[in-house]
């Protein structure tokens, strides 16, 4: 190892130990607590069980808006978005007046718990499902180096040593590119990361996925625990392999739907529109990405910009008054409780009720794309994830103390001791 530092890595005032086995965190995305419960239940986990027979289970709470981006970077950071500044997959800026995908490293405001550890002379690999979020966890890392591999299923065919550490992973591995909608494209992920175990034995890797299967089947039905069942294989290898390894998740899952299968959706725009006038206040749902196959741009969690005339305070008290919302705070209020960065968020802020989504207007949500009855994330009831270590660690907290974020604390302190 050609290791510049020889003492833990400091990275957003967190200190982070050496590790001495390589320390993995693996993200499952959508992994509701429920559906490892009932893989287990199925005996489909077997490497899980005997994994939580040695090592620590608690649950931790993923950071509010509890949506792919911004609970993938501070995982990737160790902090919440009031300090990395990713508060969304999507966002309004208000001084150029568009509304804009957050996969920019551009909007990024804080080094990743990756780059330090690059910098202080560690062996580095990310491997993400889709390709959004490769820019924004690869960011800081020099790749000319030797000691850093960054790429995502998604874009496997088209790596290069200059801007992935890796030429064509798709060969590398001999798996071809995966269908994005897919099972395979998580799957590609964890083979990925057993062979970088085998063949680049990095000090630091992070395995995240895509939450595609979660969003279309619930815990027990046997698609999820087939799915459950593929990770539980690569999972005995990682863990052979004398990893340190932390499982969480970005989010939970939540069915969002009437009883008879359709969207349960409260169009927050039309009912604005309503109250004060034609497009006076602009809706923002951060849940927004370029895959809205799977969710159509429904979740949990919306902001509002609205008219320098309104009264935020009673538009605030007739939403809370409205059936399905769940809590409705000013800027400063959520920005409070959910470590949001003021600049990036609207004038209200809204989750909904467990089973309730939050829309904009009818009209420009195109929803024939969902084939089964909707489940999707975004609010305080998708906040809960599991928090698994393949050690013992006896004086791991417990959510709501315990977050997803720590994953990196604990792998690396885990792999600190062997």
């Amino acid at each position: 190892m050609n290791r510049i530092s020889t003492v833990d890595v400091n990275v957003n005032g967190r200190d982070y130990r050496w590790p001495s086995v390589p320390a993995v965190a693996i993200c499952l995305d959508g992994c509701e607590p429920a559906y490892l419960d009932e893989a287990i239940k199925a005996g489909l986990m077997p490497t899980l069980e005997r994994i939580l027979a040695k090592g620590t289970a608690r649950t931790a709470h993923s950071v509010i808006p509890s949506f792919t981006n911004p609970n993938n970077l501070s995982i990737a950071t160790g902090r919440p978005p009031s300090v990395h500044g990713i508060c969304g997959n999507y966002l309004y800026e208000p001084e150029t007046g568009r509304e804009v995908m957050m996969n920019d490293a551009r909007f990024l405001r804080a080094p990743t718990i990756f780059q330090a550890f690059h910098d202080a002379g560690a062996r580095v690999a990310v491997v993400t499902a889709k390709d959004k979020l490769r820019a924004l966890l690869g960011h800081g890392l020099d790749f000319s180096q030797g000691r850093a591999i960054g790429f995502s299923s998604e874009k496997s065919d088209q790596t290069t040593l200059a801007e992935n550490g890796i030429d064509d992973a798709s060969a590398w591995l001999g798996r071809p590119v995966p269908e994005v909608y897919s099972a395979e494209l998580s799957e590609f992920v964890f083979a990925a990361g057993v062979k970088l175990l085998k063949e680049f034995r990095p000090d630091v890797m992070y395995l995240t996925t895509t939450d595609y299967i979660q969003h279309k089947h619930a815990p027990g039905d046997p698609v999820a625990n087939a799915f459950h069942a593929m990770f539980d294989r690569h999972l005995a290898e990682l863990d052979a392999l004398g990893a340190a390894i932390v499982i969480t998740a970005d989010h939970g899952m939540k069915p969002k739907h009437k009883a008879d299968g359709t969207p349960d959706v409260l169009y927050l725009q039309d009912l604005l529109d309503d109250w004060l006038g034609q497009a006076a206040a602009r809706v923002i749902l951060p849940i927004t990405d370029p895959y809205v196959v799977h969710h159509g741009a429904l979740g949990s969690f919306a902001t509002a910009y609205l008219p320098a005339t309104a009264d935020r305070q009673n538009v605030i008290r007739r939403l809370q008054e409205v059936e399905g919302v769940d809590v409705a705070l000013t800027r400063e209020e959520a920005c409070a409780r959910f470590e949001l960065p003021a600049d990036r968020i609207g004038d209200i802020v809204l989750t909904s009720t467990v089973n309730k989504t939050l829309g904009t207007s009818a009209d420009r949500h195109d929803l024939a794309a969902l084939k089964e009855p909707l489940r999707s994330h975004g609010g305080l009831t998708e906040q809960t994830v599991p928090f698994i270590v393949n050690r013992a660690m006896p004086d791991l907290p417990d959510a709501p103390v315990l977050r997803n974020f720590d994953a990196f604390f604990y792998a690396t302190m885990a792999a600190a001791k062997g």
